[in-house]
């Protein structure tokens, strides 16, 4: 069956880095668009970057840009997402997420297929 499952999240401080790792199975990784969101207690969830397939385009929320780098390796079927200059407003539970339309960038979380778990990361101040 389908999984997504997400891995690297934990606590750190204001101005720290995470890399989240996403690893797929049961489909075909390579040919899907993939894209992070994150849900903070009280809010809806919210997009924050996404990938097409072969990485050619990638898409970035206002909030992330310029601290984040989505980035995937079809060989390990990961995707990734380098968070830096962490502040305590990322603090949510992060999801991976993929799309069978592997050449756009989807920002809509209606428009993906397989969503993970999820994995919490919390900055302190």
């Amino acid at each position: 069956q389908v999984q997504l499952v997400e891995s690297g999240g934990g606590l750190v401080q204001a101005g720290g880095s995470l890399r989240l790792s996403c690893a797929g199975s049961g489909y075909t990784f390579s040919t899907y668009s993939m894209g992070w969101f994150r849900q903070a207690p009280g809010k809806e969830r919210e997009f924050i970057a996404a990938i097409t397939f072969n990485g050619g385009r990638t898409n970035y929320a206002d909030s992330v840009k310029g601290r984040f780098t989505i980035s995937r390796d079809n060989a390990e079927n990961t995707v990734y997402v380098e968070m830096n200059n962490l502040k305590p407003e990322d603090t949510a539970v992060y999801y991976c997420a993929a799309s069978k339309f592997g050449s756009i960038v989807i920002v809509a979380a209606n428009l993906y297929d397989y969503w993970g778990q999820g994995t919490q990361v919390t900055v302190s101040s």
